[in-house]
């Protein structure tokens, strides 16, 4: 048996995707749009992000390393962050990867990049993750955001999953959604995972999610891309957990920045506010049953 298994990380896929759902699906069904396409050089420019990003996250794993993020920071915010933390409240930012000191441009496409931290109080590694994979009532916690979830594949700590996401905001829209995850345990109190989306494709008909879909990469253009960081760390009498993301929509349609800019800022920051939320409280929730 592997560490992770150790951990109880097995199932753990569903769990955290539907959070990753719920953080991700409200940044980019803001306004109906027209047909976009994905083109190769805004897919280049994701993957150079992606990459830059996870040379410093990879860093982060390190022993001696910042690992969440309130570690980053001086002195006196990161105990200022938390303080806030252990009160209960759940601490959201966004972040921008730079290349020597510049942005890194996305011709075509907008990547947005956030991270978010919460405590769960009185609360062991492996209890947190193990109460965390009990699947049966996760469903009803998350709808409607994921209305349907299938594993398509298991091997240890790696999986493939399938989840159905929608939303209805100014226009409904349902995506058919698949990511490889792994999960990774280091040592006894810290435990991550990395999921990247392998397919997003746009159900033509709202009304018929299990119809035909848009090609993919030829659609409205609201979420073309999804990866996503978990991480986990026993300290402080409880466990912390971090989520950070990096998702790829189309651009904002000419003319539009000064409408669905603000959006674009907000709408991610109460998402992720409330997955983290919603996964705190339900872990709590089961802790108190026998």
């Amino acid at each position: 048996m592997s560490r992770g298994d150790n951990l109880g990380i097995r199932p753990a896929y569903r769990r955290y995707c539907f959070a990753f759902a719920l953080t991700f699906i409200t940044s980019f069904s803001v306004l109906p749009c027209p047909a976009a396409e994905l083109r190769k050089e805004t897919v280049v420019a994701f993957d150079r992000y992606v990459k830059a990003t996870e040379a410093r996250t990879n860093n982060e794993l390190q022993p001696g390393s910042a690992y969440l993020y309130p570690d980053r920071l001086d002195a006196e915010n990161r105990r200022t962050i938390y303080d806030q933390l252990r009160r209960g409240e759940v601490f959201v930012t966004q972040l921008a990867t730079t290349m020597e000191g510049h942005r890194i441009p996305v011709p075509g496409g907008m990547i947005h990049h956030w991270v978010g931290v919460a405590f769960i109080p009185q609360m062991d590694l492996a209890g947190a993750v193990r109460v965390a994979q009990d699947y049966g009532h996760r469903t009803e916690v998350y709808k409607p955001d994921v209305i349907a979830s299938k594993l398509l594949w298991h091997q240890g700590n790696d999986y493939k999953i399938f989840l159905r996401l929608f939303q209805k905001r100014f226009t409904t829209v349902v995506l058919n959604t698949e990511y490889e995850i792994h999960w990774t345990a280091l040592g006894s109190d810290r435990a991550y995972s990395r999921a990247y989306s392998t397919k997003i494709a746009e159900v033509k008909d709202a009304n018929d999610p299990g119809g035909p879909e848009f090609p993919v990469g030829n659609d409205h253009g609201y979420l073309w891309r999804l990866y996503s960081y978990w991480r986990f760390e026993q300290k402080d009498g409880g466990v912390y957990m971090q989520c950070e993301f990096i998702s790829l929509t189309r651009d904002i349609p000419f003319g539009l920045g000064w409408l669905i800019r603000p959006l674009v800022t907000s709408i991610p920051r109460q998402s992720l506010t409330h997955a983290l939320t919603q996964t705190r409280v339900e872990i709590i929730r089961e802790r108190g049953r026998p």
